[in-house]
This record gives C-alpha cells, structure tokens and sequence, in this order.
C-alpha cells in the first residue's frame, strides 16, 4: 500500500499549491490513500465546508486538524455532516465531529486514521497515550485494520518520539504536525513504525511559519499585538511524507520526505517508479 501525508495546509498560498499538485501526486505515484492536515487552510485559522470539499475533491481520502481546529466557528457544525474530517481523538468527551476513523483506501484495505494533540506547551486535553491506546484496542493492526495512521498534531519533539515508540509495532506511521517546520529524522523505528517529528507545512516558508513576517517581529520586539497574523501569500511548497507499507505486516517498508515548490531544498520519494 502506498500512504501519502500532507502537512499543515497555511492559508490561500498553501491551500493553492496543494490543490494543484495533489491531483497529481495521487496519479504518478498510484497512491492508495492520502490524508491532510488541513487545520490552517482557512486564512490560516482553521477549516471551512468549502475548502474541506476542496481537500476532498482534489484527492485527500481524510483531513485531519489540530488546535485551531474550532477557529472557523461553522466547523463546530458541518463536521458532524462529514466523517472524513477528524478533530483530535482527546478532546473532552461531547466534542463535535470524532478523533479516528475507518476507511477504505483505493486498493480496498482498510486504514484506521487516528488524529491526536499533545499537551506539551498546548492546551489541557487529555491523555493522547490513553486515547490512541484506546484506538488501537478497539482496531488494532491486521486484525482491526490494514494500516493504521496517527497524525500527532503536538508541540514538543519529545512528546511526538515518545508517542512514537510507545506505538512502534502496532502503527504503520506516527506522523507529527504542528510546528510547520519539516525535520530531517524520518525513520523506521525498530518495531517497523514509520516516523517523523513533523511533516512541514503547506505555505510560504519567506514568513513566520507561514504568516507574513511584520507582525510576529513585532510582537517579539515589543510584546504588543497590532494586528491579526496573515498568512504569507509567495509561492508554497507543500511539504509531507511518502511511506511504503508491507501488505502482510501493515508496517512501513519505507519512509521519504515530500518538499515541493517554493523556497526549501526539493525532496520525493525514490522507492515508487513514476511508472508505477
């Protein structure tokens, strides 16, 4: 099975950039599912309907979110309405919309997409160990499920390794988002889980984590706010992860970072032929 991730999704310039190259994407390399984050798409401040049916049309088989999640107040609503997009899994219990999902991928396996938040300079959830420990009891891997995928929307690196290797074995990949910024420590851990600390985001790196510089210096100059962030409009690259999973394992084979377009040094996978 061939599993492509896109990370954070940062206003019109990110959301642009993946629109156009996600389509094709999905085509050279035959993917099989396709999840994004798309918890910035919307100004740089959350998700709207339009833009997730966006998401979806142009390929993502299930967009996953984080703590800006709520930040365009009709999500609250219409993600009742849409079971493939996630809030994380450890928000307090009557939170609209769910954490995890089944679905069924293009080659008709069934991939369990868990979308969890750390605690760790963020917000007091709870557990995000007890809340993916439940997920994977209720659907665990080969027997629940042919693949299972847990975007860790966290801020510390330390939380995001830990959570890795306390999954390793029993998750195809562990991926994290959040902190907008791709890292090189993609791997295999040893029990055959896929790892990254964080997938990058969509959106114009010539910013402040994909919001136009001015304001953010500013704030760290004077500790005063003037003004709203926006989102940086120059050209994106869409950033994310490639992961190749064994069939009969449900662990990765392979893991590869995605940097297309834009600014960052170019990067894609070399374990899928474009003729695949």
């Amino acid at each position: 099975m061939r599993l492509l991730f896109l990370g954070d999704v940062v206003g019109r310039a990110g959301r642009l950039a993946v629109l156009e190259t996600l389509p094709k994407l999905r085509a050279r390399y035959a993917a099989d599912f396709v999840i994004v984050n798309g918890e910035n798409s919307a100004g740089g401040f959350g998700i709207s309907e339009a833009i997730l049916n966006e998401l979806l049309d142009a390929g993502a088989d299930v967009v996953t979110t984080g703590n800006h999640v709520w930040d365009q107040r009709e999500a609250l609503v219409f993600i009742e309405r849409y079971d493939r997009l996630l809030r994380p899994i450890n928000f307090p219990s009557g939170t609209p919309g769910k954490g995890a999902g089944l679905f069924k991928a293009a080659n008709g396996a069934d991939v369990l997409v868990i979308n969890a938040m750390g605690r760790v300079f963020m917000g007091d959830l709870d557990d995000p160990f007890r809340a993916v420990e439940d997920a994977l009891a209720a659907c665990p891997l080969k027997t629940g499920a042919d693949a299972v995928f847990i975007d860790f929307h966290a801020e510390a690196t330390s939380e995001k390794e830990a959570l890795g290797h306390f999954v390793d074995g029993r998750a195809t990949a562990v991926v994290g988002t959040h902190t907008h910024v791709p890292t090189a420590d993609h791997q295999i851990l040893t029990g055959g889980t896929a790892y990254i600390s964080d997938a990058g985001m969509c959106g114009d790196f010539d910013s402040v984590l994909g919001m136009e510089k001015d304001e953010p210096i500013s704030r760290f100059l004077t500790k005063i706010s003037s003004r709203r962030f926006a989102p940086s409009k120059g050209d994106a690259t869409v950033c994310g992860v490639a992961i190749d999973v064994d069939d009969r394992s449900g662990l990765a084979r392979a893991v590869a970072p995605i940097r297309l377009g834009g600014r960052l040094s170019q990067a894609e996978p070399d374990f899928w032929s474009e003729d695949a």
